[in-house]
């Protein structure tokens, strides 16, 4: 037999081994009765009487379960339906009374009054139509109590979808907008990069542009590879920004110092992917290529309790009083946008100027591994191998 063919025979079975011990305590009340009254009526007598009882009561519930579904008591109709409710436990106890008397005499046990259907009936409505009346009540308030229930667990259930719903919804939008600001730094990254390498062309530095567009060529593939990816180990990013320095070396050739300073400790640490570009950018654009002189950009990792502290520091002009508070370009404002996305109040991204010229940006994130990134495919890196000096 089949498991979905099994359970509707062990709720039967189940129903009648509660009617059976509902039977049960009722007569074991009756024995005592009869021990105290001298009754001489024999205990099987009693026992039939009340399991036939319990039974017939049990057979006409499906008439209160059907009337309890067809006229529920709600809270706008409560006054009527009461009204029509006591007339139906009328009804149904004098049914339940009709059966009972009609049955107990073919029996033949019981005391003499259930000799007969009139003196049965006579009997039992003496002594059981309020009680019948009153059980009519309880197994309605029972099937009203059930329903308020399953519908108050349907409820919870309605809430927590629509609240898991509402947490997707904003993880979703979360991770678009994350997306458009990556999406809106790349091509800024690109055009840029693609302006300059114009130029060198049109100044004839044929050569100058071919090593440009090696170098960007590495980028874009190395970027490619965790484009799907928000965070990335610190060496990877160190690795983007190797080879765009590379690309800026180009440009400036002797004017372009570079000194990259991280603590080993810190190169499994997770940071946003291309996080560093934009603010290196921004330093080069802003500071050193402001100047006719050569400058110094400064890139130092370090670990404070349970923060990454990566700061960037040039010896440029510095950031004028409207930069100081917003950054110049999209590259510093979008940079701050996806750290709080990202971290919420856990991350900073400030920007002050040195007292000896210059200007420093400290990005400040939460300390924690990344997430497993696949390794890079070995690639020909034209950049390079050393920025320092």
């Amino acid at each position: 037999m089949s498991t979905a063919a099994k359970k509707p025979l062990l709720k039967y079975a189940g129903a009648l081994v509660g009617w059976t011990a509902l039977a049960l305590f009722f007569f074991s009340q009756a024995m005592a009765q009869k021990v105290l009254m001298h009754d001489p009526t024999p205990w099987w007598h009693l026992l039939v009487i009340w399991l036939v009882g319990i039974y017939i009561f049990a057979f006409l519930t499906i008439a209160i379960f059907w009337l309890g579904r067809r006229f529920p008591i709600e809270r706008r109709n409560w006054l009527p339906r009461v009204a029509l409710h006591l007339l139906f436990s009328i009804c149904f106890s004098l049914a339940d009374l009709v059966l009972a008397a009609a049955i107990f005499p073919l029996l033949r046990v019981g005391p003499a009054v259930f000799s007969t259907f009139s003196s049965s009936l006579g009997f039992l409505l003496a002594i059981d139509f309020n009680s019948s009346v009153l059980a009519y009540w309880t197994v309605l308030g029972a099937q009203a109590g059930l329903r308020y229930y399953r519908a108050y667990q349907e409820r919870e259930r309605a809430a927590l979808r629509l609240e898991l719903q509402a947490s997707e919804l904003k993880n979703q939008l979360a991770r678009a907008q994350l997306s458009a600001l990556k999406m809106q730094l790349q091509p800024h990254f690109l055009f840029n990069t693609l302006n300059t390498i114009t130029v060198l062309v049109r100044q004839n530095k044929g050569l100058l542009a071919e090593e440009m567009l090696a170098g960007l060529s590495d980028l874009l593939r190395c970027v490619l590879e965790d484009v799907e990816a928000q965070e990335v180990p610190l060496r990877r990013e160190l690795e983007y920004l190797r080879i765009y320095l590379s690309i800026q070396q180009v440009r400036f050739q002797d004017r372009l110092k570079v000194e990259i300073l991280a603590d080993p400790a810190t190169l499994d640490a997770a940071v946003p992917q291309m996080a560093l570009q934009p603010i290196v950018e921004n330093a080069i654009r802003h500071g050193i290529g402001a100047r006719s002189s050569a400058g110094k950009l400064d890139i130092r990792v370090s670990r404070s309790e349970g923060d990454l502290i990566i700061e960037i520091e040039d010896d440029g002009p510095g950031f004028s009083p409207v930069a100081n508070s917003s950054g110049n370009g999209i590259g510093l404002p979008n940079t701050r946008a996806r750290l709080e996305q990202l971290y919420g109040d856990r991350a900073r991204l400030s920007m002050s100027n040195r007292a000896e010229g210059g200007a420093v940006v400290t990005m400040t994130i939460p300390y924690h591994l990344a997430p497993d990134v696949p390794a890079a495919q070995v690639m020909e890196v034209h950049a390079v191998q050393s920025l320092a000096g």
